[in-house]
């Protein structure tokens, strides 16, 4: 995601340095300067932007570019407690900082088409507008705090709900004798039918999952929607066993592959 997203910026004509912790995949994207650092990324920017995998690796990189010189723009899907203590950071180094993960997966973000959600003062929203501009096709503004990654977590929920779902679906038309194939057909253009199913129903039926959107992310981002709902006194026994499900299809070696690879669990 960051990649193409560190394209986008450059191309849309800003000046961009970029650090990746694995240095040969930075050199790999075109018109952005690649650092050696964090701290040389970050230093003299109007703007630090952090798209990384995971609340662990954000906050053991976010202390070397946050100096409070320089916006902080948080970028990944990290759930209530790494925004927090990225919010608190930021707050102790003077920075001001958006929240502001964004929806969609590698298509979008290699067509700049994300959307992106964002919370934080209005100053700070109206300097990182450019850099949404940059990399989305629409910017979503939902609060002063941290309502743009509560809101992911409600979206997220929906969403690996939808895929465990569709891949139950599909596996008990296969166990039953019924085409799959017929199953979308029906759901195509009906409004209980959705694109995404089409998209990941295609690739469950063909047992071909090249990785748009990680299945280990996806289950990460279960996991963060349970923490959200065990810290609101709340019980998602669905999407519990969604986030199994998603554990036991990684445990099997599908973890790099998309995610609509959550079928293997259930279709073996």
């Amino acid at each position: 995601m960051g990649a193409p997203m560190a394209r986008h910026l450059a191309e849309a004509g800003h000046d961009v340095r970029l650090w990746n912790r694995t240095h040969e995949k930075a050199e790999e994207v075109k018109g952005v300067t690649v650092a050696d650092s964090p701290e040389s990324a970050a230093a003299g920017s109007d703007v630090v932007v952090t798209m990384l995998s995971n609340g662990e690796a954000v906050m053991a990189v976010a202390p070397r570019l946050v100096t409070g010189e320089a916006l902080w723009v948080q970028m990944s899907t990290v759930g209530l407690e790494a925004t927090h203590a990225a919010t608190s950071l930021a707050a102790r180094r003077g920075a001001p900082f958006v929240d502001a993960p964004v929806l969609g997966t590698k298509q979008p973000a290699e067509e700049g088409q994300l959307v992106v959600l964002a919370s934080g003062p209005a100053d700070a929203i109206e300097q990182a507008e450019p850099i949404f501009d940059a990399v989305g096709s629409k910017t979503v503004r939902l609060g002063a705090n941290d309502e743009a990654t509560r809101m992911k977590l409600v979206l997220n929920t929906w969403l690996v709900s939808l895929v465990e779902g569709l891949a139950e679906t599909i596996a008990l038309a296969e166990a039953i004798d019924v085409d799959p194939s017929r199953f979308l057909e029906i759901i195509d253009g009906a409004p209980m039918g959705t694109p995404y199913a089409q998209l990941k129903g295609k690739a469950m039926i063909a047992r071909e999952f090249p990785p748009s959107f990680p299945l280990s992310l996806a289950h990460k981002d279960a996991r963060l929607v349970l923490a959200a709902a065990e810290e609101a006194g709340l019980a998602l026994p669905a999407v519990r066993e969604v986030e199994r499900q998603f554990a036991r299809a990684a445990g099997d070696g599908h973890g790099d592959e998309d995610m609509a690879a959550v079928f293997t669990a259930t279709a073996r």
